[in-house]
């Protein structure tokens, strides 16, 4: 019986301190870390994404990251995120979620006018999971040559 009661108090401190791992971004947080990487980019663009890529500077915050996109051939150069880095070269345009939506051409769509904050939603793992495609939505945007965005998930 003490066996018992132990491993059931063990497990519960477990869900207890594990919480943190369940901690998601809001609309709010992903819309003030995309303002906050486009001022990055505006200061020193070659800066921020290396930023971005490393997940620096506090732009990795749970599942919050940024992704960035040229706007000239739609090739992801950045990501903050271990699945986002992954396409790094790759023209999001061509870019399908696991339901078939081609959200890619959303994405770039939404970069298309500087100062606009446009939301795209679509299918996408979250960090530490590249394989469960979740709900996501992103805010997106022109800065210079780059589209950038940050997503929340639902």
């Amino acid at each position: 019986m003490l066996h018992k009661l132990v491993i059931g108090a063990l497990g519960a401190m477990a869900l207890l301190f594990s919480t943190s791992a369940f901690a998601q971004g809001t609309a709010a947080e992903a819309k003030a870390m995309l303002e906050k990487a486009v001022a990055a980019v505006k200061a020193d663009k070659a800066k921020a994404l290396d930023m971005f890529n490393k997940s620096e500077s506090g732009f990795l915050d749970r599942d919050l990251y940024p992704f960035c996109f040229n706007i000239s051939d739609g090739k992801a150069v950045a990501g903050g995120s271990a699945a986002s880095r992954k396409l790094i070269g790759t023209d999001v345009r061509t870019l399908k979620d696991s339901t078939g939506k081609a959200f890619g051409v959303d994405l770039y769509a939404a970069a298309a006018k500087e100062g606009q904050i446009i939301e795209v939603s679509y299918m996408f793992p979250k960090p530490g999971d590249n394989t469960t495609p979740v709900q996501k939505v992103s805010f997106v945007t022109r800065v210079g040559d780059l589209g950038c965005g940050v997503g929340y998930y639902k």
